[in-house]
């Protein structure tokens, strides 16, 4: 038996703690183990926030030959109590950690005796040929995986990953080993009660400088074939009634023929969905969002990032003001609602910048909006400035924020909650607000605490 688990949340309250979605990764890969034959059991322990101590009797009690445990670079610490709580219940359980800081700092987790493999990339391949080497007691086989991080008698082991090039041989995600009634099946953006998350592509072409997930999923976008995105569509609705998805990938609509079909497809099944996806505002055009609309498209999340042209170049971002002014007033002809995000406190950003954010949001007027303090991950572009060029301030073990003679941590979110304030408490924003009732508790928190918006992990 194979247990996939998450983490407690990370003790320090600068992180988001609110709304928890379902591991959707975590999900894929329990899939991909039960269909190599595997019996597979998951705690979303970022959930259920269980001690330590009902982590090693959840241990003792399922008596698993592997635990696969993902870990975020805000939850590397916890991921390490965690090994050590799973060795000291059963100290021959392999320990397998996959997920961002696997991918992108492996040797900081196989340096630790508790931890024995590490998986990099994407986990349903790797995980699922390490599981079939140990079942068989070939661990040289084992070192030899792609995707797969290890200890040899010289030292690390580090094997690239290869990515799985058809994703439609991926199976669903394993949504039935979780209890879904814990979790709240609302989408901020949606009406529409039950909502579901789906991640459908992996991979990005492009090379903004705060972004690291090029390394996660490669250089080169995935997707899933629009039959077969159809297909798990129509089995969250036979299975559980779902009514709206987000689809949380990054470019939605990067391939614009793709899309056009799955929307297509939608139409034609006449759907009883609303959706909304994140993309970004030069991938989008009428045309597109014509079809969108018609097959029940209802918000579209942009990433701005800022209002100041200088800024969006420093980071590598290639799109213009302009652009997102163009695209959000098309979005509103097709009767589609916008939510974007701006960040606060990129490097070399002044806080005249950080104003032309402000005033730039209230003229595209957006439905939702947030103001998020940038966050520096590890091998992002951005993260490997900072550390050059030492103006950061260090918010734990890896992950960094801004610091110059303007600003600190504590400044930038003094003027996060200014600029929440500024933009939300607007009589426009108020009116708009009072039609979305139900929904703006939940928008609030997240904006208060300023966190980088995620699938769910830190």
């Amino acid at each position: 038996m194979i247990l996939l688990m998450t983490t407690a949340p990370p003790e320090k309250d600068t992180w988001y703690h609110g709304k928890r979605l379902p591991p959707i990764g975590l999900m894929y890969v329990a899939g991909a183990l039960e269909k190599a034959g595997y019996e597979v059991q998951m705690l979303d322990n970022y959930l259920a926030n269980k001690p330590l101590e009902e982590v090693k009797q959840t241990v003792m009690q399922t008596k698993p030959f592997m635990v696969g445990i993902t870990c975020g670079s805000a939850t590397f610490a916890r991921c390490l109590q965690t090994a050590q709580a799973i060795k000291e219940a059963t100290p021959d359980c392999v320990v397998v950690v996959g997920g961002w800081h696997a991918s992108y700092l492996p040797q900081t987790l196989l340096e630790h005796a508790q931890i024995d493999y590490a998986i990099l990339g994407e986990g349903e391949r790797a995980i699922t040929q390490l599981a079939n080497a140990l079942s068989n007691g070939d661990k040289a086989q084992a070192s030899t995986i792609p995707g797969v991080a290890s200890k040899t008698p010289n030292g690390i082991n580090i094997n690239p990953p290869q990515f799985i090039e058809d994703m439609d041989e991926i199976p669903y995600p394993a949504r039935h080993l979780l209890p879904l009634e814990q979790y709240d099946r609302t989408i901020e953006f949606l009406e529409a009660k039950p909502a579901d998350v789906m991640s459908i592509s992996r991979g990005c072409v492009f090379s903004c400088g705060f972004c690291e997930t090029r390394k996660l999923w490669g250089n080169i976008s995935r997707s899933f074939s629009p039959k077969r995105v159809l297909g798990e569509i129509q089995d969250l609705q036979n299975r559980y009634g779902t009514k709206g998805i987000y689809f949380i990938n990054d470019n939605f609509t990067l391939h614009k023929e793709k899309t056009k079909e799955l929307c297509q497809l939608m139409i034609k099944e006449k759907l009883d969905l609303e959706w909304v996806c994140d993309t970004r505002t030069d991938l989008v055009d009428e045309e597109l969002l014509e079809q969108m609309s018609k097959a029940g498209c209802k918000v579209i999340w942009f990433g701005v990032e800022s209002g100041s042209p200088k800024v969006l170049n420093r980071i590598g971002r290639n799109t213009t003001p302009k652009q997102v002014q163009t695209t959000f007033k098309l979005c509103k002809k097709h009767h589609i609602k916008t939510a974007c995000s701006f960040m606060i406190g990129l490097p070399d950003e002044t806080l005249a910048d950080m104003e032309q954010s402000l005033k730039f949001a209230k003229k595209i007027d957006p439905d939702y909006c947030q103001f998020n303090i940038f966050i520096a991950y590890p091998e992002s572009k951005l993260y490997k400035e900072l550390l050059q060029t030492n103006q950061y301030t260090q918010l734990d073990e890896y992950l960094l924020s801004t610091k110059n003679s303007e600003y600190d941590f504590e400044t930038l979110k003094t003027v996060q909650r200014r600029f929440f304030k500024s933009f939300h408490m607007a009589p426009k924003q108020i009116l708009k607000r009072a039609k979305r009732e139900g929904m703006l508790n939940f928008a609030k928190t997240r904006l208060l605490h300023g966190t980088k918006k995620t699938n769910g992990t830190a």
